[in-house]
């Protein structure tokens, strides 16, 4: 089997999507971090601010996901287009695949 093209949408979509779910896996990360944080600055009463912590903790569960998910898009369609246009000089990948014979009988 060899990888001739992909459809550049279609990669930008997919790969969209997946750096989509990391940036909001990373903003969970940071919102928990953050509200940790401000939640001990709080108790020690070093802060008078605490709400700012809980601000940038919930602004990183929406902006991360749409950063990643932006970039994750345009980076996508960029490689899409990229190994369209190198495949064509070098022939594409070529990939060994084998048959399942438990996934053929569905």
């Amino acid at each position: 089997m060899i990888i001739k093209k992909f459809n550049a949408m279609s990669v930008a979509k997919v790969s969209g999507l997946l750096y989509a779910l990391l940036g909001l896996l990373l903003g969970a990360f940071f919102a928990l971090i953050s509200l940790v944080g401000s939640g001990t600055a709080a108790m020690a009463a070093k802060s008078g601010k605490p709400l700012m912590g809980l601000l940038f903790g919930v602004g990183a569960v929406v902006a991360l996901p749409l950063f990643y998910g932006g970039l994750g898009f345009v980076m996508g369609y960029l490689f899409a287009v990229l190994y369209n246009w190198v495949a064509q000089m070098a022939g594409g990948l070529q990939i060994e695949v084998e048959d399942n014979p438990t996934t053929d009988s569905l």
